[in-house]
């Protein structure tokens, strides 16, 4: 009977609460803020049953033409067995040109419900969480300053985060420092924005990303600045390739929880980078 009973639509911030409700039943943490971003960066689709009630989702976040990220793949666990995924999944997938790379950062159940999609594991992240933040209280800041971002500091910045993601996410940047406690930018002694960093508080961990920076020592620092007056839980996920940051990370009281996967349709790669990216924005966000 269920079968027959759900229909595919395109969800509006009138469905934020039920949505809240799905990623509350699978453990997510959620808010309306996060949702209000995602669907003002992308589109959010999923099913609805008869009563109108939200019973999966799907999010396709497009970053130009070169780059899209899926996330926020839920189905309610009366409602699995389906094929309600994989639908709302294709639905994202249909979205964007066939040419356009799409990521997404998988759980181990959703893996291979994509490998049978198409994706391909290309790389991980390493989720961190940290219950309190021991702070460094003096690091060398050398010959760099950090400032609070100002409207002027935008352009740089979305050049600075496309060479880190091979992408261009003007839409999104604009969006998530909207919706950021904190947006801290590192200025070279020409002033020359050479990093910069994002806090969100989210219903339980503060979430530190994107963070872009030229070596892991302004990483570091960044990481620093954003969480040294935080009383509470943090999270930041951070890309392979980083060990230092991530012993950093580990001495200052963060632990790793997961790998998940970074899976790709579409291409064999992801669009080049360039190494800077030390802190992703968040698995939806890719």
């Amino acid at each position: 009977m269920k079968e027959t009973s759900v229909n595919l639509v395109t969800f509006s911030y009138e469905d934020t609460p039920e949505l809240i409700s799905l990623s509350a039943s699978v453990g997510w943490d959620y808010d309306e803020h996060e949702i209000r971003t995602i669907m003002k960066s992308g589109k959010i689709y999923g099913h609805k049953n008869e009563e109108g009630k939200i019973v999966s989702s799907a999010a396709i976040i497009p970053y130009d033409t070169s780059l899209a990220s899926i996330g926020m793949v839920i189905v309610h666990k009366e409602y699995r067995g389906m094929g309600l995924g994989k639908i709302v999944t294709q639905a994202c997938i249909n979205t964007v040109s066939k040419d356009t790379t799409i990521m997404l950062i998988a759980t181990e159940q959703g893996k291979p419900l994509y490998e049978k999609m198409g994706f391909r594991v290309i790389d991980c992240v390493h989720k961190y969480l940290c219950d309190h933040y021991i702070p460094v209280h003096s690091i060398n800041k050398a010959d760099i300053e950090i400032n609070t971002f100002s409207q002027g500091d935008l352009t740089q910045i979305i050049k600075l985060d496309e060479r880190a993601v091979g992408a261009d996410r003007r839409k999104f940047l604009v969006n998530r420092i909207e919706q950021a406690k904190e947006c801290l930018v590192v200025k070279d002694h020409a002033g020359t924005i050479i990093g910069y960093g994002l806090s969100i508080l989210g219903p339980i961990n503060l979430i530190l990303g994107p963070i872009v920076a030229p070596s892991f020592e302004v990483a570091s620092l960044l990481v620093n600045e954003l969480a040294r007056n935080h009383q509470g839980k943090l999270r930041i996920d951070v890309p392979s390739g980083h060990e230092e940051f991530m012993l950093f990370l580990e001495q200052r009281g963060f632990y790793k929880v997961s790998q998940p996967p970074i899976m790709i349709i579409n291409s064999k790669q992801l669009p080049r980078r360039n190494g800077s990216l030390y802190g992703i924005a968040a698995q939806v966000f890719g």
